[in-house]
C-alpha cells in the first residue's frame, strides 16, 4: 500500500457561543474562522484525515503540505508510522515546524491504519478501558459567586470533579481555590490551571494555599521554558504539579520535566500539542515507567481515543465555557465518557460531513 494524493481541504469552524474568556493577557474564544483537513489516499483505496481547528491554521497547513509534506509522503507507505513520523521530526529542525503541524500527518496515519483495520483507533492501540470520568474544566467567569454557581451546576449534571480556569491573579485566583474547596467539601476532586500566568513567587503563593485545600493537581503555573524554576516550586509546595503542557519536543522535552523530579501528579498529553497519536503514546508510556499520571489534553475527538488507550490518566477534560453550564454531549448522566465506536478517529473521509464535523471538534 502507498499513498497516492495528500490534499487539503478548508473547513469552517465556528464561534462558540456564547462567547468565553481566559485569564487577563491571553486571547478569548475565537470567532468564526477556517480549519483544515489533511486527506491521505492510498492506492488500496484506504484513506486516511485528520482535522487542524486552530485559529489560523488552515493556511499554515496548506503551506505546509505544499511545501513540505506532500513531496515526504507520495510513494511513502502509510503503516510505516514511526518512520513517517521521524520524518516529520527531520523537517521541523529546518523549517521550524508549529507545535500542532508536527502531529497532524501522523493523527491522519493512526486514523488510515485504523479504518484498514476496520477498528477505532483506541483498539488499534490497544485499548485500556471502555469508559473514564469527565472532569469540568471552566473557562474564565467573573466573579467567586459565579465560580460558585457554575460548581453546582457541573455537581448536578453529573461531574464529579472540577477544575479551575481563572483571574491569572495570584491572590484572587487563591481566595477563589479557597471558597470552591469550602463550597464543594472535601471529597470533590479540585485541580486549578494556572494557564502559565505567573513568576516563581505568585505561583508558590497559590500553590501554597492549594496544599492548605487538598488540590489535586496544580497545572502549568509558569511558562515551561525554565525547568529550574519548576524545580524550585515542587521544592516548597506541597500540592502536586501537572507539568509539561505546552513545551517543544514531545516525549524528549518532558523526559527532562520528569527527570528534574518536578511531575510530582505527572505530564501532560495531547495529539495536538505533543506529536500526534504517536508522541503523545510515547509520553505515556515514559510517564508509566516512572509511575506517574500523564493527563490528556483538551475534548476533541482524537483525544478521546487517547483516553481510552492510556491506563495511568485519570479523567478527560470537558470544557464548560457557558455559566448556564450544559453537560458536553459525550459525558452521560453519571460524568462517564464512552470508548468511540466508530472506525478510525471519526471524522468521515468523504468531505460531505458539516453535521459530523461538529460532532470530530467536540461541539
Amino acid at each position: 500500500m502507498r499513498i497516492t494524493h495528500v490534499e487539503t481541504h478548508r473547513v469552517r469552524i465556528p464561534a462558540p457561543s456564547p462567547a468565553f474568556a481566559w485569564r487577563a493577557g491571553l486571547e478569548g474564544s475565537p470567532g468564526d474562522d477556517e480549519g483544515a483537513v489533511l486527506h491521505l489516499r492510498t492506492d488500496h483505496g484506504v484513506e486516511g484525515v485528520a482535522l487542524l481547528k486552530r485559529p489560523g491554521s488552515a493556511p499554515q497547513l496548506e503551506h505546509a503540505v505544499d511545501r513540505l509534506f506532500r513531496d515526504e509522503l507520495v510513494g511513502q507507505d502509510p503503516l510505516d508510522r514511526e518512520h513517517l513520523w521521524h520524518r516529520v521530526w527531520e523537517i521541523d529542525r529546518i523549517h521550524e515546524l508549529s507545535l500542532p503541524l508536527l502531529g497532524i500527518v501522523d493523527v491522519a496515519l493512526w486514523d488510515l491504519a485504523a479504518r484498514s483495520a476496520n477498528l477505532p483507533v483506541w483498539r488499534l492501540l490497544g485499548g485500556a478501558r471502555r469508559k473514564i470520568p469527565a472532569y469540568a474544566s471552566t473557562t474564565t467567569f467573573a466573579s467567586i459567586e459565579e465560580y460558585l454557581d457554575v460548581a453546582d451546576q457541573c455537581l448536578e449534571l453529573g461531574y464529579t470533579a472540577l477544575k479551575l480556569h481563572a483571574w491569572g491573579d495570584a491572590r484572587r485566583d487563591a481566595r477563589l481555590c479557597e471558597a470552591l474547596r469550602s463550597h464543594v467539601g472535601d471529597d470533590v476532586p479540585l485541580m486549578y490551571d494556572g494557564s502559565a500566568g505567573f513568576d516563581l513567587p505568585d505561583a508558590i503563593h497559590i500553590g501554597r494555599v492549594m496544599s492548605a485545600n487538598g488540590y489535586l493537581w496544580f497545572e502549568e503555573p509558569m511558562r515551561e521554558f525554565s525547568i529550574h524554576a519548576y524545580r524550585q516550586l515542587q521544592r516548597v509546595v506541597d500540592v502536586p504539579l501537572l507539568v509539561a503542557e505546552t513545551s517543544d519536543g514531545a516525549h524528549m522535552n518532558t523526559a527532562d520535566f520528569i527527570a528534574a523530579g518536578t511531575a510530582t501528579f505527572g505530564v501532560r498529553t495531547d495529539t495536538v500539542l505533543k506529536g500526534g497519536i504517536t508522541g503523545s503514546m510515547r509520553i505515556a508510556h515514559l510517564a508509566d515507567a516512572f509511575r506517574l499520571r500523564v493527563e490528556v489534553h483538551g475534548s476533541d475527538a482524537p483525544n478521546r481515543h487517547l483516553c481510552m488507550a492510556i491506563p495511568n490518566t485519570t479523567y478527560y477534560e470537558s470544557l464548560v465555557t457557558n455559566a448556564a453550564v450544559e453537560r458536553e454531549r459525550h459525558v452521560d448522566a453519571e460524568g462517564f465518557v464512552h470508548a468511540p465506536e466508530s472506525v478510525g478517529i471519526g471524522l468521515p473521509a468523504d468531505l460531505e460531513y458539516p453535521a459530523e464535523l461538529a460532532q470530530f471538534v467536540g461541539a
